[in-house]
């Protein structure tokens, strides 16, 4: 069969039906996801497809969402909680971490927890304070949660489909300024397994890694690189934990060299454990520290400021020409 064109919102919606086919324990819950669809639009006619019992349009209350997403789990239900954006999951950040997190660990294995929330996070849509964070540290820190995010319509498909088929659960980190962006999409060939890294774009000389948005980034700057003689590999994280960490060491064993690139503020991120580990495994073939390129440590500016805070190519090429300097 071949490939489908589709935007990465419409892959997710793609993602979401399917696996809402493939077994009646699905459920959806959030915040104007049935008769509107989502502010984004990603559960745009499921609520018409799979009635009001499967799709559950809920009270503005984070904490309550998740926490009947638990109970609804423990019943044996498969739960897809929306948070609507990213500022927004913060009410729910005890049920998440205290309860979600650790109830499969408290019953020594023997209750799952198959629930996904789904949060849509990041800048770049000129949104206003608790609509454009990146808060996935805060997640990849806690023990018990899975987090990934993808960033091609492909992934969005298949990623959210293994999302909901694990028993564990998973934070499901989408790339909000992505949601319009066009790709094909494998509807027939599964894709990668949902915590592999993959190596986006062959090159010799520096290595590239980010997640999301920023893959967009990465393969932009690596463009211009190319046309000043300077080879980059790019590699998408796609998961943020547990990290596959094989095809980046790989990667900076042959470059020598590698940047990573971060929407979220820089201190304490996850580029801080990248750059750890990277080092700790190829520390006799770097030629240069791993270098971070992130958010500033400031909370998310005004819209208007948001080309400033972010990473763009020019920041990340930077970071390249000081790896080569060394």
């Amino acid at each position: 069969m071949n490939p489908t064109t589709m935007t990465f919102g419409k892959a997710m919606n793609a993602g979401l039906r399917r696996a809402m086919e493939e077994s009646d324990r699905v459920l959806l819950m959030g915040e104007d996801i049935g008769e509107l669809g989502g502010v984004f639009r990603v559960t745009e006619h499921l609520k018409r497809d799979f009635g009001a019992n499967r799709v559950l349009d809920t009270p503005l209350a984070e904490a309550g969402i998740v926490g009947s997403a638990i109970g609804l789990a423990m019943a044996g239900f498969r739960p897809v909680v929306e948070i609507q954006f990213d500022g927004f999951v913060f009410p729910a950040f005890d049920q998440i971490t205290t309860q979600l997190a650790k109830l499969t660990n408290r019953h020594e294995g023997s209750l799952s927890m198959p629930v996904v929330i789904r949060i849509p996070y990041g800048g770049h849509i000129g949104a206003v304070e608790h609509h454009q964070e990146s808060p996935e540290a805060y997640f990849a820190h806690t023990p018990g949660l899975r987090v990934v995010s993808p960033s091609t319509p492909n992934d969005a498909y298949w990623m959210i489909q293994d999302a909901i088929a694990s028993d564990d659960p998973v934070i499901f980190m989408e790339p909000k300024s992505r949601y319009w962006q066009k790709g094909e999409v494998q509807t027939d060939e599964r894709g990668l397994d949902l915590h592999a890294s993959r190596v986006v774009r062959e090159g010799s000389d520096v290595t590239l890694v980010g997640h999301g948005a920023m893959v967009s980034v990465l393969l932009q700057a690596a463009a211009i690189a190319e046309g000043e003689g300077t080879s980059c590999e790019v590699i998408d994280l796609r998961s943020i934990s547990p990290v596959d960490y094989a095809p980046l060491v790989e990667s900076a064993r042959k470059t020598g060299r590698m940047v990573w690139a971060q929407e979220a503020p820089g201190h304490l991120g996850l580029g801080g454990e990248i750059a750890a580990t990277v080092t700790e495994r190829a520390f006799y073939s770097l030629e240069a520290p791993v270098l971070r390129v992130s958010g500033f440590d400031v909370p998310f500016p005004p819209a208007k400021l948001e080309g400033l805070f972010l990473p763009d190519a020019d920041r990340v090429l930077e970071a390249v020409d000081r790896a080569l300097a060394f």
